[in-house]
């Protein structure tokens, strides 16, 4: 008798149109420097935007997602030549992203 494979916890995060932008601009960012360095981008990184690309205002991420999505924001954020309104909406996103976590 076989067991089913447990299921991976995802995470529902609602995200405005700005948020989602400077989210997938960050991802995009990511993807291209590992592009620049010849490198392969991370699967983890596509997967991520096409979900942010889905239609609808909530994206649903697992764990993984969300945690690597943090520290794309957050290293993002934390660049000198980031816009104010981008390190704005990619701090909320950064806030949502924790109370998500931690619920």
């Amino acid at each position: 008798m076989s067991s089913s494979p447990p299921e991976t916890e995802t995470y529902e995060v609602t995200l405005s149109r700005d948020e989602q932008w400077v989210a997938h601009h960050a991802l995009s960012n990511h993807l291209d420097a590992a592009l620049d360095a010849d490198e392969k981008p991370p699967e983890w990184t596509l997967e991520v935007l096409e979900t942010i690309e889905a239609d609808g205002d909530t994206e649903r991420l697992t764990g993984s997602q969300a945690d690597r999505l943090y520290d794309t924001l957050a290293t993002y954020v934390n660049r000198e030549e980031t816009p104010a309104r981008d390190v704005s909406d990619a701090t909320t996103v950064l806030a949502r992203l924790e109370d998500v976590r931690t619920d």
